[in-house]
Order: structure tokens, then sequence, then C-alpha cells
């Protein structure tokens, strides 16, 4: 007789992870094109979905207002890939870095360099909710931002412990809102979603 209890517990394969070495290698030589709109995720590549107009204006508002809102006291960037370990280079739509005397011109931002990130759905909520906020909270990165444009909903992810943010909220209606590791700055994000 067959013992049908041990049939199935041989070892699953497991995934081949790249480093980020590796994704960059994989550009240099071509295997990923110059225009590939692409991410590194704990070892992984995934398509960009492509940015609708709303994505793209709400990117553009929520830049701005960062822009004008931070001044000297940071840096933000737009669809910068941020190194996170080994095997990980997220490319978040915006990102709020500390202000650094070489502008990131001599190494990429990491998670201590990266206050805040933020990102915006779409078409990808599933994704940015259920994969890279989780992996933003392991990786150490400190608050995230998640902007729904389907349900015009804000929802912040913050106070980072053991890798999970404890305080996760939403809402409708945002309003002024301060943003994490700088002195007294403010965004009004009632402007992200004009008539709302």
């Amino acid at each position: 007789m067959i013992d049908e209890s041990n049939a199935h517990t041989a070892e699953q394969p497991h995934r081949h992870r790249i480093s980020v070495q590796d994704y960059h290698r994989m550009a240099e030589v071509g295997l990923l094109g110059a225009d590939a709109r692409v991410e590194l995720i704990d070892g992984a590549i995934f398509d960009l979905a492509p940015a609708g107009e709303a994505h793209r204006a709400t990117v553009r508002r929520l830049e701005g207002l960062l822009r004008r809102a931070i001044a000297a006291q940071g840096i933000v960037v737009r669809h910068t890939p941020i190194r996170l370990g080994a095997d990980s280079e997220p490319q978040p739509d915006l990102a709020v870095l500390r202000a650094r005397p070489d502008g990131y011109r001599t190494l990429p931002p990491s998670a201590a360099d990266t206050l805040l990130v933020i990102e915006v759905s779409e078409s990808t909520w599933h994704y940015d909710h259920d994969t890279k906020v989780p992996f933003y909270a392991r990786q150490g990165i400190a608050e995230v931002w998640l902007f729904d444009l389907t349900s015009a909903t804000v929802h912040f992810f913050r106070q980072l412990t053991g890798g999970h943010y404890v305080d996760a909220t939403a809402t409708e209606n945002p309003g002024l809102t301060f943003l994490p590791g700088l002195t007294d700055v403010a965004v009004d994000l009632a402007e992200v979603f004009p008539g709302a």
C-alpha cells in the first residue's frame, strides 16, 4: 500500500532571484530595452503599467505641490530607482529624499535616504497595495502614500514597526498633510483631487 500522506512532500522549485547588478547588466547587454518600463522587486522584474492621463496629471500635480513645499529641505524625484538591498530597485511614482550634498550623482538613494514614497494607482491598485506597500515596509521605507484614482482616496501607511506599517488610514478628504522627516513642511492634498 502506498503512503499518500508523504507522496507530495518533495521540495518545491525555487524562484531564481536576480540581483541589482544582474538587472543592470541585462540592460547593458540589451536584454532589457532602453525604453523598458520595468522595476526590480525582491529579485523579480515587473513590468510597469502604462500610465493614463489621470495618472500622469496626478503625478505632475503632486510633484509641483511637493517641490514648492519642500524647497531646500529635501529632494523630490519622479520615477527614480531606489536601491533597496541587493535584489530590489523599485521606481515609485514619486519619492521625497533627504537632501544630500552630491545630489545623488554618485550613489542611488537607499531606504535610509527616502523619507516618503508615493504611488498613484489608476489600474494597478492590487499590485501597489498588495505587493509594493508591504515590500516598502519590509525594506524600511518610513512612510508610503497611495493615491487611488478610481475612488479619489488617499491611503497613508505610517509608523513602521517590525517591517509593517501599524498606522494605515484612508480618506477622501486629505487636506493639509505634513511630510515625514521635514521640519514644519505640509502640503494641501485637497489640490490633488480638485472637484472630487
